[in-house]
């Protein structure tokens, strides 16, 4: 019985083995693949809508939880709460959401714009700080279940990288957005900020 156990077990590891190694030698992940003049391909999912972002739409008290150095092997982070309001515009079709924080005793505010391209099916969302007065490059992508992954590339102290979103709308009332990095097309990738975003009801209260 032991014997079958460990030829089990052999036979596991080396039927699994060719298709881990096809996964890290390619530059598919979930959500884009990659096309030889370094452009993103990002197909969206067959359930993707315009609607995919309602879940959103309304106030909310938010944990973060952020990486205080990116793509310098950090394991600091720094815990801080803000808020956050989102509006639904453009009949629908686009929402934009206004996030307050204070950092070192300043206010902060930043402004995401999200807009969903009735053609491609494809969300794009767009940010922009207080802190430095302009929009960011957008990255793109659909929500398929309650997941929604949206990839973009973009710089990082010099470095290029592909920005990933990640929605998880599993939990209504708790919320998981989380950012992560990538310097070699989505093989790896390193998660610098996480926001759990639990909604406030009009009187200001927790719902």
């Amino acid at each position: 019985g032991t014997d079958m156990k460990k030829l089990s077990i052999i036979l596991m590891i080396i039927s699994a083995f060719p298709v881990l190694t096809r996964a890290q030698s390619s530059n598919e992940t979930p959500g884009f693949t990659v096309a030889p003049n370094g452009e993103l391909l990002i197909k969206p999912s067959a359930t993707s809508s315009a609607n995919d972002f309602d879940f959103f739409v309304g106030s909310w008290e938010i944990s973060n939880h952020k990486l205080n150095g990116r793509l310098v092997h950090s394991k600091s982070w720094t815990d801080f709460t803000a808020k956050c309001s989102v509006n639904k515009i453009l009949n629908g079709i686009g929402n934009t959401d206004h996030f307050y924080a204070t950092f070192d005793g300043k206010p902060f505010e930043g402004l995401t714009l999200r807009l969903f391209d009735p053609k491609t099916k494809l969300w794009s969302i767009y940010w922009a700080a207080s802190d430095k007065g302009k929009l960011e490059p957008p990255v793109l992508g659909s929500f398929k279940g309650n997941i929604g992954t949206f990839y973009g590339r973009d710089t990082w102290n010099r470095k290029s990288v592909i920005v990933q979103y990640r929605w998880n709308k599993t939990n209504p009332k708790d919320l998981l957005w989380s950012q992560a990095y990538s310097t070699d097309n989505g093989k790896t990738w390193e998660w610098n900020w996480y926001m759990h975003e639990k909604p406030i009801n009009t009187k200001g209260k927790k719902s």
